[in-house]
């Protein structure tokens, strides 16, 4: 399937498929007809059985530079709000059941940043910058980010960030932890696929109800989360996988996943 706006390949053989935004000459903003397109990206790999984990990626210049203001400015309250607008096709990442990916190079901010923390790992190259300058644009955060930002790095850096709309370099976003880890550039999309070709390894009931269950943490108490991620990991042993990885682990074997 062609995309206008996105590259896509899939990698039958390891399991994994890869989404990249291509609108280089605006630092991949994010327009209606992207929008439209990653939510019908997200929508085919999910369904796709050889698809066990996705990457979301955008440049070496940039992720995205957020939402494309060009094609926004005009809009007025009741047309945003009768179209829906990003809770109708922005939302498409956070609702994936898959493992997904986004590999991060130069900048992710506004609504490129927000894009990332839908994603379940972000993988950062060392010249990756995050940031939510939609105050300066006389705005606020709109897809997330008071909101997502504000649960991972915490009350008063989210506030700084949101307020004064600075951006902040991958070693910062590593120590507050917005990235679970910092590689070169150039080997970004190596490091990227080596991490899903890992998870595409793993059984794919145990790796979206693991995913699930941390994705809970951030929206119940905690005797409620543990109670969730007891009843998924009760359910698991009716899998054959779970026969299949103990038994290999204890004969000392390699085990292997059939999905079932």
């Amino acid at each position: 399937m062609s995309y206008k706006t996105l590259i896509t390949e899939i990698d039958t053989e390891d399991g994994f498929a890869v989404i990249q935004m291509n609108r280089p000459e605006s630092l991949n903003a994010l327009c209606e007809e992207m929008m439209t397109e990653l939510s019908a990206a997200f929508d085919r790999f999910e369904a796709d059985n050889s698809v066990q984990c996705i990457i979301l990626t955008g440049s070496k210049r940039a992720f995205s530079g957020g939402a494309d203001v060009k094609e926004i400015q005009s809009k007025t309250f009741p047309q945003s709000y009768y179209e829906d607008f990003i809770t109708r096709n922005w939302e498409r990442a956070a609702r994936a059941r898959k493992p997904l990916i986004a590999a991060v190079a130069g900048y992710a901010i506004g609504g490129g940043c927000e894009l990332a923390m839908m994603c379940d790992i972000i993988l950062a190259a060392d010249n990756a910058r995050f940031g939510q300058p939609e105050i300066r644009l006389g705005v606020m955060p709109g897809a997330g980010a008071t909101q997502r930002l504000t649960r991972v790095i915490g009350k008063s850096k989210a506030m700084e960030l949101c307020l004064t709309g600075r951006m902040m370099e991958a070693v910062e976003a590593e120590r507050c932890g917005l990235i679970s880890r910092i590689v070169a550039a150039d080997d970004l999309m190596t490091e990227a696929r080596e991490l899903a070709r890992t998870i595409a390894l793993m059984p794919r009931a145990a790796a979206m109800m693991t995913k699930e269950a941390i994705n809970a943490a951030y929206e119940t108490s905690l005797t409620q989360g543990i109670q969730f991620e007891r009843r998924l990991f009760q359910s698991l042993f009716a899998t054959d996988d779970q026969k299949e990885g103990m038994s290999a682990y204890i004969d000392k074997r390699t085990a292997h996943f059939k999905d079932r």
